[in-house]
This record gives structure tokens, sequence and C-alpha cells, in this order.
């Protein structure tokens, strides 16, 4: 099965549909199934512009919002996984997954879903180590605290994911899981790249958290976006014991959507010819939901998932045969994932502009279907809950100040830096910085695509056909000076321990640093208008 994979899409799903239909039309190849890694933007109104954390000027409408409306429909199924740039408030309704348009269909937090038997897994956001341990609270209106930690990863998603046994053919994440360059070709990437060299060299470029899933879910496929690059990996993994298969993983980053930039790759993945044609739920995933189901914690207090260490009565969470065989006789083994998309909003129209438009906490009847039929906690109904006896008790505001005079709390970790508070700054991408700057939540710049996007016929070079293999050349592996690649995933050091394994502590603002919030940088600087990208490149 040929299948289509985007990194960050920034919105233009025009130019993504446009270049698939030339691709088969120019060489007669039609994938089945569209990946994108983050980055999507599924912006339906001026309201969700005020929901994704970028400056006001780079806030436009794009295209996304026809398809929401019905005016246009994806000539291909679609699925993604969200990122660090994104309508927060719009994903924030489907947790769980769900469509957020006609054939376009969200992973949520953390999602597995299988389509023509392939099984295809994912986690959204990015990695921050002071958010990580929280509970996901955040809820429109976002204030400039919550509009980022919104999108920031949470160890539940990985606890969950972890509890996973049967083999995943495809993940996605959006940042890169740690040390994963040490098995490609670092030197090419260093000298496309030349700013991430301190982090390679120190090993703090990407997610730990990613690397932890990397290591243990051994999928065959791994695929990244968010550093808008391009680049292949190929990595070993040890087996943990004489009767284990050894297992490779295949990693491919992908570069952003934009004229003139190899951003779609096709790749050929065995499929079950067999297996329908529709996308459908994994019954081990769903299971695994159940399982974890009593974790599910909506507060911004820092908290520990389960380990063997004495303090839990129970800290496998993982799902016996039995219990997938219980969600499979639930469905009557249709695992058909329904079609249910409905409208939750209003869609943008550009003869009424609403600018002034404000974002509201949605129930998403999809989630509430979805929750109701596998026992599930809404998790949106849970923090309108809290928010609710919080306000009747005056906490939950107090909470909210306590994050935004003090900072995030951050607690010790093995993980002594991460990816999204480092020095060295990406010119290729947007950069906030957290004194706001230019980013406004108050004001909303609308810029709608045009009625007529442009030709993208010239620029063909965006897609490139994987071979079968999607093999790595030992000059790809290796740099020039054959340095042997390094073992990695997570460093020897700390290869044995997990992220919860360390008690918490909160830290203070003043403790973290008063030159945090110049330090702070999100990478990116020109991505989303074109007339920034010939001063990039």
């Amino acid at each position: 099965m040929k299948v289509a994979v985007a990194g960050c899409c920034h919105g233009a799903l025009d130019k993504m549909y446009e270049t698939l239909e030339l691709l088969q039309r120019r060489h007669n190849v039609r994938p089945e199934l569209l990946l994108c890694c983050g980055d999507f933007q599924a912006v339906r109104n001026e309201a969700d512009l005020r929901c994704m954390a970028v400056p006001t000027k780079y806030r436009h409408m794009q295209s996304f919002h026809r398809y929401y409306s019905g005016e246009k429909k994806a000539p291909i199924l679609t699925i993604f996984i969200g990122g660090n740039h994104e309508a927060s408030n719009h994903l924030q309704e489907l947790p769980y997954g769900g469509w957020v348009a006609p054939n376009i269909y969200y992973l949520g937090y953390a999602g597995v879903v299988r389509f023509r038997g392939v099984r295809i897994g994912g986690i959204s956001g990015i990695f921050k180590s002071h958010d990580y341990r929280k509970g996901h609270f955040e809820s429109p209106p976002y204030n400039q605290q919550t509009i980022r930690s919104a999108y920031h990863v949470r160890n539940i998603e990985v606890f969950k994911l972890k509890q996973l046994k049967h083999p995943i053919d495809v993940f996605m994440s959006h940042d890169w899981p740690r040390s994963i360059y040490h098995y490609g070709n670092k030197k090419q990437l260093l000298k496309m790249k030349s700013f991430f060299r301190q982090e390679v060299e120190s090993n703090t470029l990407g997610s730990p958290a990613a690397s932890e899933l990397l290591q243990h879910l051994k999928p065959t496929y791994w695929f990244s976006a968010h550093l808008h690059v391009k680049f292949a990996a190929f990595m070993q993994h040890e087996t943990n014991s004489k009767e284990e298969l050894p297992k490779a993983t295949k990693f491919l980053a992908l570069d952003k959507c934009l004229p003139h930039r190899d951003f779609l790759q096709i790749i050929d993945v065995e499929h079950d010819p067999s297996a329908s044609d529709s996308l459908e739920y994994d019954a081990e995933w769903i299971a695994v939901l159940k399982a974890t189901n009593s974790l599910v914690n909506v507060t911004p207090g820092l908290w520990n998932m389960p380990e063997r260490n004495g303090l839990h009565a129970k800290w496998d969470y993982s799902v016996t045969e039995d219990a997938i065989k219980e969600v499979l006789e639930e469905l009557n083994h249709n695992l058909k994932i329904p079609c249910n998309f409905t409208l939750t909003v209003p869609c943008y129209d550009p003869s009424k502009p609403q600018k002034h438009l404000e974002p509201v906490h949605t129930i998403n009847p999809q989630t509430t279907e979805f929750c109701a039929q596998f026992g599930l906690t809404d998790i949106n109904h849970r923090i309108q809950q809290a928010k609710e006896e919080g306000s009747a008790r005056g906490e939950y505001e107090e909470e909210e100040e306590e994050m935004v005079s003090t900072g995030s709390a951050e607690e010790p970790s093995e993980y002594n830096t991460d990816n999204s508070g480092l020095g060295s700054i990406n010119p290729d991408e947007i950069m906030l910085d957290d004194e706001g700057g230019d980013e406004d939540l108050s004001t909303c710049s609308v810029d709608p695509s045009p009625d007529h996007p442009p030709d993208f016929s010239a620029s063909f070079s965006d897609i490139r056909i994987m071979p079968d293999s999607m093999a790595v050349s030992s000059d790809d592996a290796m740099d020039s000076t054959n340095e042997e690649p390094e073992k990695s995933g997570v460093s020897k050091q700390t290869e044995n321990k997990s992220l919860n394994e360390r008690p918490l502590k909160r830290i203070s603002g003043n403790e973290n640093g008063s030159s945090g919030s110049k330090k702070i940088k999100r990478r990116n600087q020109a991505i989303y208008a074109a007339e920034d990208e010939d001063k990039t490149e």
C-alpha cells in the first residue's frame, strides 16, 4: 500500500492535495493514505486563530475551513497528529481522536488506529519537562501560559502507549525522538542546520519521551516533523532475549509544506489486502484506554505514573488477550470508526468576518459518543466540572494565577534539558518569546487563502517516492569520517530509568533562573508567509 507522509502542514491543505493529484497525473501513483506529522492547523474561524500559539502576524486562515464547512472534501483519507502550532481549542474537543472534517482524522493526544491492516499510532504535541507530569487541565479561553502548555506532551499519554504489546507498523511524533540523529548522516544534518550542533553534541536535541517510546514500541516506521529539515535514519533495536527477533525502525523527518520544498514522501507499507478499507479502531488500544481510565487527571498539579517502586499497588496496565476479546465482542467485531463528524462552531465566512469572535470550551458529540460507548471519562466534561466546583470554592482561579505568577513548576529529572527551551535558534521557524511580544491573544489578523490558489504544478520537487525498502545507505547512516553511530534513544545512564523515577519538587520561577523568558524560544521563524521564505533560504 502506498502511503504519503507530510511534515508540518501549516494549514496548506490545498497544496498537499493538489500535489498528490499531480503525482497521480504525472506518474500514475495514487497513495491510499496521507499522514501528517503535526502543525496541521485545523482552523475553522477567527476564534480558532486566537487559540494558535504564533505571533499575530502569522495567524492566517488558510484553507482548512473549506473542508470543515463541506465546501471541499479531502480526496484521500488523511490522518494527523497535533504539533506546537495548532488551533488547540479545536483539537482539545477530541482528546481521544476524531474527525475534524470529512475524511480527515485526528489521532488525539495519543492514539492507535488501523487502516488496511496497518497499525498506525501517534502522539501529539512537543515535550516540555515542566508540563510533562501535569494533567490535561487547560481550556479556552487560554492565557499566555495555557495557550502553550495545551500542546505539551503529558506523561499519561506516554504511559498509555507503553502498555501496548502488539507490534506497531507506523508511528508519528511532532518533535524528533532524542538521539535519533546518531543513526543517520549527522554530518550532513549539521551542514544543513549548523545551529543544531550544540544540541546534537550535548545529546539534548529532541524529545526524551519520544525516545522512550521508540525504545519500547520499536515500530517499523517512525515519522516526525517540527525541525523543518529532511533527515533519514535507521535504528537497529537491541533484543531483550535470545528468542526475540531483531527489530529495526526506519526513521524519517519531513520538511515543511512550502513550494519548491521536498515536503511529501511516498512509501510502500505492507498491508493486508483482505482487511477493511475503512479506518478502524485498534482493539488493544481501546482496551488500554479502558484499563487506564482511572488515571485521568485534569488538574495542573504534578504527578507520577504508577511504577514498580513500592508506592503503587498496581503499575502494569497492559491488557490481556481476554480484555482485547471483550472489546471486540462489545463492538460485535465491527471496528469501523463511525463517520460521525459534525460542526461544533460556526465556520469562517469571508463575507462576514468576525475578528473579535471569542473561543469557547466545547464538548464535541464525537467524544461524548466515544466515551459513552467504551465507558471512558470525557476529559472536557471533567474539566468543566472541575472549573465549576473550583469556582464555587475560589480554588481554580487561584491555581491559574499561581501558574502565571511563578511560571510552570519545574522538578528534578534525569533529562536535564528539554528541546523546547534551548538557546540555539532555528532561523527556519517562528520564534515566540515568553514575554508575549507579538503574541496578542486579544486580537486576530485574518488573512484568508485566495479563492484561486496558485498553480503548484511547476514545483513538482515537492514529492519524492521512496524505494520499497526505504533503506538508508551506508553514507547516510554514518558521517564521512566513518564515525560509528552512537547508541542512543536514551543514554546508558538513563536507559534503565523511566521518566517518572524521581520525586516531585516545586521550584519557583526565581529558582529556575531569571533569564528563563529570554532563553525559551520556540523554533520556527518564517514558516507561514511565503515572502519570508526567501530570507531563510
